[in-house]
């Protein structure tokens, strides 16, 4: 039987600019040997490679500064990082060394980014693009950051919202957006998003509440497509008709001078990917120009809002086969001491397919497997790779080997979506975080952000383990203080 490498070998070509494996036949991961992470830290185990993040952003600037030299684009491109994608410090910390803007999505955000400020991360010239449907606290963390001379731009959701920074903001001058709502996809539950201002609307929402206040300047249209950046014909034709919506408003609203593209570029998940990023982007460039020239308008400056781009590629995720199970004559289970439904929820709620690849043992033959997860639930599995049906892995002894697998591209969202350091399915504790950056001279280094979720920390959030009052503590002290002299009286009789 043929050994995993030479499965993997047959498959794809291989190794890759990520993935390699080492002498002893063990994965490397942007040349991190993975088992001597697992030596130190353990499983179940989550990873961030700090440097994917940087590397990701430098490329998207060059992506677009290639299309606008290419077609010689007279608009400014300025990158902004989708804060949703991860909120974690040392990702915002990460994204804002590579001089970027930030994009925000709930007032919640406002603090963080508050706290950046205040730790010098940021400058009030940074922009800051609030998105999203805005309850009041929102509305009213945004009037402030206003007031106080940040480049923030709120991002109107709807008709109301502006009637809120009418009331609230006293600057002098407001920057806004329109949030356009596109049409889903074809195949969507619903015919158009229940986010942003409806095409019909955009027009008398500009003059009517807009135009007729001199604090309120136009600068933004904002267009979003839940499913990214494709080559397809829903894509292409959405973007135009908000491109031709943008020529449309600018003869009459002459401020008006930039776009914000939302739904970023795809990550690879799978070792088999084939995206032509310079393709997509240049041509995109050449529509927006193409059709801005035909209307005898000036094209505008682009924005994007990356967040999955940006982080996804810098996570993955370590698990141990813990069991085999031969449920029938086929269905073979491996069993690992960690969750899907909980640690990589994408996985389970909309059958997100990751790289998955073990870690060790690429040297000995394979086999078809299904992998279980911990939970009860029976949906708690994976079994199938984005590029085949069937799952393959190293077959292994379990009295003299452990066998390790990785789910890798899995930074973006899975923290936020699974409930990080809350209550998970079945009591599955979050795993330990760990990670992972390179000195200039390429050492790698490695640091325990968080330790696996303990059970004490799960019993306070369900109010088992309430704190007691200092009264509490007195009488509690005092009632051991009494329990321990009687005993030394009755020892001493």
């Amino acid at each position: 039987m043929k050994n995993y490498i030479d499965l993997i070998d047959q498959t794809i070509e291989f190794p890759t600019r990520e993935f390699n494996i080492n002498e002893n036949n063990e994965l490397l991961f942007n040349n991190v040997p993975l088992m001597e992470i697992i030596k130190q830290y353990g499983t179940p185990l989550k990873l961030s490679y700090l440097p994917k993040i940087g590397e990701h952003i430098d490329n998207a600037k060059l992506l677009f500064r290639n299309a606008i030299k290419k077609y010689n684009y007279k608009g400014n491109y300025t990158y902004c990082y989708c804060t949703k994608s991860s909120h974690f410090s040392f990702v915002l910390d990460e994204v804002i060394k590579q001089h970027v803007h930030l994009e925000t999505s709930s007032a919640f955000d406002i603090p963080i980014i508050r706290d950046m400020y205040e730790r010098g991360k940021i400058s009030k010239s940074t922009y800051i693009l609030c998105n999203g449907y805005k309850q009041p606290l929102y509305t009213q963390y945004i009037s402030e950051f206003i007031n106080e001379g940040f480049n923030c731009i709120p991002i109107l959701d709807n008709l109301k919202e502006i009637d809120f920074y009418e009331k609230s903001v006293t600057a002098d001058k407001v920057n806004l957006a329109i949030r356009i709502a596109t049409d889903e996809e074809p195949d969507f539950a619903f015919y158009t998003s229940r986010l942003g201002v409806r095409y019909s609307d955009v027009n008398s929402l500009y003059l009517e509440k807009i135009k007729p206040n001199p604090r309120f300047n136009l600068k933004m249209l904002h267009f979003f497509i839940n499913t990214g950046i494709k080559d397809s014909a829903y894509y292409w034709s959405e973007l135009s008709r908000f491109i031709y919506k943008y020529c449309e408003i600018k003869k009459i609203c002459p401020e008006l001078d930039s776009i914000d593209l939302g739904g970023g570029l795809p990550i690879q998940t799978s070792l088999q990917f084939n995206y032509d990023y310079q393709a997509m982007v240049d041509e995109i460039v050449e529509s927006i120009s193409w059709i801005c020239n035909k209307n005898n308008v000036p094209v505008p400056n682009i924005f994007t809002e990356f967040g999955s781009y940006s982080v996804g590629e810098s996570g993955a995720v370590l698990y141990e086969i813990i069991d085999q199970k031969l449920q029938n004559d086929k269905e073979l289970w491996y069993m690992i001491d960690g969750s899907f439904i909980t640690q990589l929820p994408d996985s389970w709620g909309m059958n997100q397919k990751y790289i998955m690849l073990p870690v060790n043992n690429w040297g000995s033959p394979y086999q078809k497997v299904n992998l279980g997860g911990l939970t009860c639930d029976s949906m708690d599995f994976y079994n199938t790779e984005a590029h085949s049906s069937d799952l393959y892995l190293p077959i292994f002894e379990e009295a003299t080997e452990r066998q390790y697998v990785g789910f890798f591209h899995t930074g973006a969202y899975q923290e936020s979506l699974g409930g990080y350091g809350g209550i998970q399915h079945c009591l599955i504790p979050a795993p330990k975080h760990v990670i992972i950056d390179r000195l200039e001279d390429g050492t790698v280094t490695t640091r325990l952000f968080s330790e696996e979720q303990n059970s004490s920390s799960m019993l306070n959030i369900l109010g088992y383990n309430q704190p007691v009052s200092i009264q509490q503590e007195e009488d509690l002290k005092a009632k051991i203080e009494l329990e321990i002299k009687s005993k030394t009286k009755l020892a001493s009789v």
